[in-house]
């Protein structure tokens, strides 16, 4: 389980699913992250505008905006953000596509937990934390 001083996360997740968006949020606070999601690509886009999260997992086939747009889009306004694509759908060159995209990671749905918590544990990892109005890295 996480330390809550020193790993909490700003998550946002988006998917068109809403059992899926629920159950990865209820995940996501039962281990202390702060988290936030969005119903289609445009919602993930602005709110990874306003919400300034850690980290975004990203549905790929979601109506209108598509994960891969939406992470093209998430990449320009903040190009540090971990991008994590989720799919239950695999073909050929779908990991390729992720990464030309701009995702970090390639996570097919369903996401076993220990791999979302080793994947976030990862993350929190190297975060940079504000101490005392100085940056410094976490290891």
């Amino acid at each position: 389980m996480y330390s809550l001083a020193t790993s909490r996360l700003r998550v946002l997740v988006a998917d068109d699913c809403p059992d899926t968006r629920k159950s990865m949020r209820m995940l996501l606070k039962a281990w202390g992250h702060d988290c936030r999601d969005a119903a289609d690509g445009e919602e993930a886009v602005r709110l990874a505008t306003d919400y300034h999260p850690d980290v975004v997992f990203l549905d790929i086939l979601m109506p209108g905006v598509d994960g891969y747009e939406a992470a093209r889009r998430v990449r320009h306004v903040d190009p540090t953000l971990r991008l994590i694509a989720m799919t239950g759908h695999t073909g050929p060159g779908d990991v390729l596509a992720a990464l030309d995209a701009g995702f970090d990671h390639f996570l097919v749905k369903p996401c076993a937990p220990k791999e979302l918590e080793s994947l976030l544990r990862s993350f929190a990892d190297e975060r940079p934390l504000e101490v005392a109005g100085a940056m410094t890295h976490v290891q």
